[in-house]
């Protein structure tokens, strides 16, 4: 009983410690959800008082979700968002990988280079696109200009239907490659130095060595990287809102980006929150998904 009555002492002294946390959870955190479900199930504009007497005046119950499952444009930016997973999580991985074998490297300017790889990862993404709205521009753009040096015509990425998303693509693969390519490089710090050295005297070349000694023992960190750019992936916003604005004709909208312009162009706030709980669902199943499917590929021994 002592016992007990100590630890419930430590317990009692520890909670005005914990109350700020709780508080800013419950405030921030829990709130907004409960808030969010229920908003979901109304036809709520945001142009007027909501509050909870005013609930079953605008309560329709699922019909934002039958709307939203039964409507083509659900189904469209849901494949818009897949086809930019396609393009963008492959080339980051690759850009990824080579920016984090170079910083590995002794050389003797890394330490500048960590620095340069990582500044488009602190850049905002308001003036990273407006960046690269100017590189990819038809006429004055960067790209098109090198393509144009071996006597081919560049395309007008942001207003070409079938060029707009790779754009987009581009530009995201520039902005996060830093990022998890810094993920990727403490990974490989990580990696015990012996096992090439066991690699070497078995005589593993160097492509060897990297495919069968440093991606297993990498696979903790690239999973993490892996979650992270999915989900990453699917709240794409702002590239897409600056850089084509949904454009064009629809070919780069996105969930974010309808959840977006429903909630505060169309003033449809439970729609909206209803989008968004799909958006959740969506991402939380794909996680569990990764989640199982580590087995196969991680290997967490060292």
């Amino acid at each position: 009983m002592a016992n007990m009555s100590k630890e419930n002492k430590k317990i009692i002294q520890a909670i005005p410690f914990m109350l700020p946390s709780v508080i800013g959870m419950i405030v921030f955190s829990l709130l907004p959800i409960i808030m969010a479900t229920a908003l979901s199930m109304t036809d709520w504009s945001g142009l007027e008082k909501f509050t909870v007497h005013t609930i079953p005046d605008h309560f329709v119950g699922l019909k934002n979700y039958a709307h939203l499952l039964s409507h083509k444009e659900f189904w469209s930016t849901l494949l818009h968002v897949l086809y930019y997973i396609v393009l963008y999580i492959p080339l980051g991985f690759i850009f990824s990988m080579v920016i984090a074998l170079i910083l590995n490297t002794e050389k003797k300017f890394t330490g500048i280079m960590r620095v340069l790889f990582y500044i488009p990862v602190l850049t905002s993404w308001v003036a990273a696109s407006l960046i690269w709205k100017w590189v990819l521009s038809f006429q004055y753009g960067v790209i098109n200009s090198v393509i144009e040096l071996f006597g081919m015509k560049g395309p007008d990425w942001l207003t070409n239907r079938y060029w707009a998303m790779p754009g987009i693509v581009l530009a995201s693969v520039w902005k996060d490659m830093g990022y998890y390519g810094l993920y990727i490089f403490g990974g490989l710090r990580g990696i015990d130095p012996t096992y090439y050295e066991a690699a070497k005297v078995d005589g593993a070349g160097k492509f060897r060595t990297l495919i069968s000694v440093t991606m297993p023992l990498l696979s903790p960190t690239l999973f993490y990287c892996l979650i992270m750019s999915l989900i990453n992936a699917f709240q794409l916003f702002p590239q897409v809102l600056i850089m084509t604005e949904g454009g064009p004709n629809g070919a780069t909208q996105v969930m974010v980006e309808r959840i977006y312009t429903y909630a505060f162009s169309y003033f449809k706030m439970g729609y909206a929150a209803a989008y968004s709980w799909l958006l959740f669902l969506i991402i939380l199943i794909l996680t569990l998904i990764q989640l199982k499917a580590q087995k196969a590929w991680v290997h967490y021994e060292s």
